[in-house]
């Protein structure tokens, strides 16, 4: 199992200095990444770049890039100029984000999710690999376009520059079982949010056997990397720490989403907390957000987040190698998490 550094989105202008600092801790210790995020604040790009000039050996992924708020063609263009920048060094997370963020913020029309981020992989795949200019008709995207306001001067063009890899790496960011099949199929890794190990194989198994026969060619778990983001606090005072984690879960189960479309929410009800989600839900919408964290079981808390004394985590590992998780990265602040964690697994 490999290690990673999730940093999420951030005020940059404030927390940058940190940042640099674990990032470089993370690349001194063998950590094979370090991922950034955006949300309708800062973008996930540019902090990536500042940092990869900040460190010498350390992958960089995007977990994740929006996938309406930018083109794919912008996307590729982005990808392949971070990957010739830092010698090889850019790993590329997609994601489509929900409803609310998608029309409420970037404007887009949500559209269907699985054929749109069919399409949207296909045609950054093309543009990387460079094998002919660019021609994309589908539901979704229209490249070049030829719509009924159209000049009819758009022509099918090539990427300029030569890309340093065009197989590079793709993550897709998914937590339904349908989009994590699609994740198994057409990306190279996947980027799972509050993953719980021990229910893992009842809840993972299917879609991503299921995405792994679609792509045929033997494609499998060999070939393919897991990599949820776990958060990670060391302390003894468990019912502290617990405290740290629930604010940010009920934002997720309560407010990540409108009532019936919430996929985080669905998540919950899937691992078997049906009346707790709802309960955070309720209260969540309902502005009661203190409320709202400490309704949040003890129990969820434990089984997506690495927390306690050396010992405990170190007995918690098990279970997330034993789920099939090749790269774990870490949601950690603490200096004394990210050096504890090389020594557990590196």
């Amino acid at each position: 199992m490999r290690l990673g550094l999730n940093l999420g989105y951030q005020d940059w202008g404030r927390g940058l200095p940190r940042a640099i600092r674990l990032a470089q801790l993370a690349d001194r210790l063998g950590y094979h990444s370090i991922w950034t995020a955006e949300a309708y604040g800062t973008d996930a790009v540019t902090p990536i770049a500042w940092m990869m000039a900040h460190t010498e050996r350390v992958n960089f992924g995007s977990a994740i890039m929006q996938m309406p708020a930018r083109t794919p063609a912008m996307t590729a263009m982005t990808a392949a100029t971070l990957d010739l920048m830092s010698g090889g060094r850019f790993l590329l997370g997609l994601g489509l984000s929900g409803p609310q963020v998608v029309e409420g913020w970037h404007g887009q029309p949500y559209g269907r999710p699985l054929p749109k981020t069919r399409e949207y992989v296909e045609i950054v795949r093309a543009i990387l690999r460079r094998e002919a200019p660019v021609e994309h008709h589908g539901e979704h995207y229209d490249i070049p376009y030829r719509g009924p306001d159209a000049t009819g001067l758009g022509k099918p063009l090539r990427l300029i520059v030569h890309p340093r890899r065009a197989d590079l790496p793709i993550y897709l960011a998914a937590i339904g079982p349908k989009n994590v099949a699609l994740a198994a199929e057409i990306a190279d890794g996947w980027l799972p949010i509050f993953f719980s190990p021990e229910r893992a194989a009842d809840t993972w198994d299917a879609a991503l056997e299921a995405g792994f026969a679609a792509a045929g060619s033997g494609k499998s778990r060999d070939r393919f990397d897991v990599a949820p983001t776990v958060t990670v606090i060391v302390g003894d005072d468990l019912e502290a720490l617990r405290n740290l984690v629930k604010p940010m879960l009920a934002l997720y189960v309560g407010g990540m989403g409108a009532r019936g479309r919430n996929f985080y929410n669905d998540l919950a009800c899937r691992y078997g907390y049906e009346e707790a989600a709802r309960t955070v839900q309720d209260l969540y919408l309902e502005g009661r957000k203190q409320e709202a964290a400490a309704a949040v079981p003890d129990a969820l808390v434990d089984e997506v987040a690495l927390l306690g004394p050396r010992e405990r985590i170190a007995d918690r590992l098990a279970a997330w190698r034993e789920a099939g998780v090749t790269t774990m990265i870490l949601g950690a602040a603490q200096d004394e998490a990210v050096t504890l964690m090389a020594e557990l697994v590196l």
